[in-house]
């Protein structure tokens, strides 16, 4: 693939030659794309036109920029704005503020339990935002190298209002979250998020959770959940997640969907019926990663650290990031739970689902794909790095668990159609111009458990809003990245 710049400039750029696959599932074509002022503006035959750049994507696979359905990268994208660990994988937009963590609304002073701590690089470049409103500003201000579409967590409004967090919100308290809600929507959040799973949200009842997102009902905003559950007790904890969506009238999102432990491998024959079932009589939708190893804060309950525990990152002990957690209680000389209490603030990686469900959650029809990842610490996840090519080349191409134009989809159009994204996902005239350009043949993850930061191999181009952003393996030190707000405000 090569790049030339003659001197006409009736578009900014052309792509010209490739094989358009378009994000809704269509089967290719051949076709050039034409690109002006940051918007898709000619498909077709433009072999006698001109432009400022022509990039010749001859054999290559021109997609929509993928969209990023779960990411924690809420400051990441402030205090690193390249955002070379989403665009080098063809990522063009990210969801943030899922799991009921983000850095907006935080009332300064109030606690910031974990989770809360995973959106931090813990170096105090991180801003605290006390209204939705002024993070969007900030957002908008110094634009990142991608597109941010932003929720509001629960967990943040209950740290900032909530003085025990070991027992439900009094009335008072979640008329006040019920405020913040607002506000958030009203600058442009494209939903709220949950996360009952951590201890500063578990104690929260269903009946808090539905008054305190009220705000959502008629708002076009979704409802995305890491559910209470997702081992002994995860058919209680969807039916509770679908109960909620049915109760506001709202989208429901099932983040990184997956069971856990090895007593529950193979209830994704369950899951998934009960999934579809509730899709026939609500607004429903799923994302998971292509792992089967999950990544979050590290545990102090005991229960939580049976399974293979690989630190990544630790505050007091920074050396020990990408040992076993049972190395190093041995070395120390306790047990898992004492080594864990030492190691706080910390994040951790979990071996604790089966590969066999993983592909079929990735194989069942409506399942997005969202990388979870951690953006700070030197051992992440490689998901942070990896999950978008790696669902092109393992599962896609080796595997054959879907066409590469379902894979395509999965990963833009049907995101944009689940969250309400108007004017990208697709590759259609009058979209902004958020394009990825791989090689269908050698897209491949790079990035390991032992060495995680690493580029993928096969994405050649990315343009972000009509912008170079990402050319054969280097970044093109472009931030033209949008705030994407709720349809209504659009």
């Amino acid at each position: 693939m090569t790049d030339t710049q003659p001197s006409s400039d009736s578009f900014d750029l052309i792509i010209r030659g490739g094989t358009v696959i378009d994000g809704t599932r269509a089967p290719r074509f051949e076709a050039d794309v034409g690109i002006k002022d940051g918007r898709i503006v000619a498909i077709g035959e433009l072999g006698g036109r001109k432009a400022a750049r022509v990039i010749d994507a001859t054999g290559r696979i021109v997609a929509p920029g993928f969209i990023d359905s779960h990411t924690h990268d809420d400051s990441a994208v402030l205090v690193d704005p390249d955002m070379i660990c989403k665009v080098s994988q063809g990522v063009t937009s990210v969801v943030t503020g899922n799991c009921g963590v983000s850095i907006a609304p935080l009332k300064p002073g109030s606690p910031r339990p974990m989770p809360l701590g995973l959106l931090s690089p813990g170096d105090g470049r991180v801003a605290e935002y006390a209204s939705f409103a002024d993070y969007v500003a900030a957002l908008r201000a110094a634009p990142a190298a991608v597109n941010v579409a932003p929720m509001v967590g629960h967990t943040a409004l209950r740290a900032s209002v909530v003085s025990d967090l070991g027992r439900a919100a009094t009335d008072a308290e979640i008329a006040e979250m019920r405020a913040h809600v607002q506000e958030a929507l009203d600058a442009g959040a494209i939903g709220v998020s949950t996360g009952t799973f951590y201890p500063p949200a578990e104690a929260a009842p269903t009946e808090e959770i539905i008054e305190v997102c009220r705000p959502l009902t008629g708002s076009g905003g979704v409802y995305a959940t890491h559910m209470r559950n997702e081992a002994n007790d995860v058919i209680k904890s969807l039916e509770e997640s679908f109960a909620i969506g049915k109760t506001l009238d709202v989208q429901v999102v099932i983040s990184h969907h997956k069971v856990v432990g090895p007593a529950n491998f193979g209830r994704t024959k369950e899951t998934l019926p009960l999934i579809t079932k509730a899709m026939s009589c609500q607004c429903v939708a799923l994302d998971c990663y292509p792992y089967n190893a999950s990544s979050t804060m590290l545990h102090t309950d005991p229960a939580k650290l049976q399974v293979r525990v690989v630190v990544a990152a630790s505050g007091p002990h920074p050396e020990v990031a990408g040992r076993d957690l049972a190395d190093i209680a041995a070395g120390w000389g306790v047990d898992r739970l004492e080594a864990a209490k030492r190691l706080q603030p910390a994040s951790a990686i979990y071996f604790a689902m089966d590969e066999a469900d993983v592909q079929t959650i990735l194989a069942f029809e409506p399942t997005m794909i969202g990388s979870d990842g951690l953006p700070f610490g030197e051992r992440p996840h490689p998901r942070l790095w990896g999950t978008f090519p790696r669902v092109l080349g393992y599962y896609c191409r080796e595997l054959e668990l879907f066409s590469l134009e379902t894979a395509v989809w999965k990963m833009s159009g049907l995101t944009a159609q689940n969250f309400g994204i108007k004017g990208r996902g697709t590759i259609a005239i009058g979209n902004h111009a958020d394009i990825t350009i791989f090689d269908a043949a050698s897209v491949r993850d790079s990035a390991t458990y032992d060495d995680p930061c690493v580029p993928a191999a096969g994405i050649e181009a990315v343009i972000v809003n009509g912008a170079l952003t990402w050319w054969q393996g280097a970044h093109q030190k472009a931030h033209a990245g949008q705030v994407i707000t709720r349809a209504s405000l659009q």
